[in-house]
């Protein structure tokens, strides 16, 4: 008869002779059963001194934890992450800040992956940093950006980091400044900080960086409807991309009207006269002409003390955008005031209270209890 080990198979029975069926396999558990464990194995908290070490060891890994850190809500994570930002301060400022920006489909990510790979090639390391206010709605395209650029991506001298996933325009923007210092403190020498949502973007990009570039398109329609004077006007350097094959001689249209546009604009207070170059980054072609204007355009205003003086309005300009944003966020954030607040917006959609009483109601509201 069968044994107690072979009993589910009758086959194995003495009585049929020729048959053996070996005993199965034990079906493995569908669940991994060290789930538990390795999610109890959380990563180890960093010291501020690790940190700081690590960030100026170039350590890539800490880098990126540092500026999670800068991206979090969490008041602990905020506590840490100016604590970082303070020991890294006298190591920043050693780069030169490139904003690039430009109408959709201009091709931002493959002028940046081109250039990218010229400056390492000639030795730099270079970070690739994104504003994006609009990510909140759109989810943003950075993280596509990170894709296209695969080449860069791969380099080791090379970091992309995508912008905060969400929040105000201020916020993005601090954050990204605040990113900036500890890229500098690394031993990055070159930072790209690239607009990827439209409108008030450019200006906090241009308030963070040395040299502002436009990237147009020709050959688009009208080449000046499709941008704003006032960004035309921030640039320090136009560039129409795309450049090549068919497109050679309406870029030089485009570069010839984009000359006329900006004489018409009063001279700059660094003395530089902007100009409109064109390229092919797809072909990497005259990229490195751009890049020497812009070793150019800092040399240029080193010497005449504005590089420095531009800097340290910046830094000003900031300290009160902080301020601004940190008031904004504590009166939002009151209790009495999210109490206060619907009632007093459906008294001034009523017609029942002017706006202006309704914010100096909130207002004495707000300073008397804080």
């Amino acid at each position: 008869m069968a044994t107690k080990d072979d009993h589910h198979h009758i086959e194995n029975d003495p009585g049929y002779k020729g048959l053996k069926v070996n005993k199965g396999v034990k079906d493995a558990p569908t669940i991994n059963p060290n789930l538990n464990k390795q999610l109890v194995k959380r990563k180890k908290q960093l010291s501020v001194d690790e940190y700081v070490n690590g960030i100026r060891e170039g350590n890539v890994t800490i880098l990126s934890r540092a500026v999670t850190m800068v991206e979090s809500a969490l008041p602990e994570h905020q506590k840490l992450a100016q604590q970082i930002i303070e020991r890294c301060l006298p190591y920043a400022g050693n780069s030169i800040r490139l904003g690039i920006t430009g109408v959709p489909g201009a091709g931002k990510s493959t002028f940046i992956e081109s250039m990218g790979m010229h400056i390492i090639r000639q030795g730099g390391k270079l970070a690739v940093l994104a504003i994006d206010p609009s990510s909140e709605r759109s989810k943003g395209s950075i993280l596509g950006d990170k894709t296209r650029m695969e080449k860069l991506s791969g380099e080791d001298n090379a970091y992309i980091r995508p912008s905060p996933s969400a929040g105000s325009l201020g916020g993005v923007a601090r954050k990204t400044r605040e990113t900036i210092i500890l890229c500098e403190a690394a031993g990055f020498d070159t930072i790209f900080i690239e607009t990827v949502g439209v409108g008030q973007s450019e200006t906090a990009v241009h308030s963070m960086v040395d040299f502002f570039l436009l990237i147009m398109l020709a050959g688009a329609g009208d080449e000046l409807q499709g941008i704003k004077r006032g960004i035309m006007e921030m640039a320090d350097a136009i560039t129409i991309n795309k450049a090549d094959g068919q497109n050679v001689e309406r870029a030089k249209l485009a570069q010839a009207e984009y000359r006329s546009a900006l004489h018409l604009f009063p001279p700059t207070k660094s003395g530089w006269v902007p100009e409109v170059k064109t390229c092919s980054s797809l072909f990497h072609k005259d990229v490195d002409k751009i890049w020497d204007m812009v070793l150019e355009y800092v040399s240029m205003t080193r010497k005449n003390g504005y590089f420095e003086g531009h800097r340290r309005s910046q830094a000003k300009y900031w300290m009160y955008e902080s301020i601004n944003e940190q008031l904004r966020n504590n009166f939002y954030h009151h209790p009495l005031i999210k109490a206060a607040l619907p009632d007093n917006e459906q008294m001034v959609l009523n017609d029942e209270k002017s706006s202006f009483m309704a914010a100096k109601d909130l207002l004495d509201s707000y300073f008397k209890n804080i």
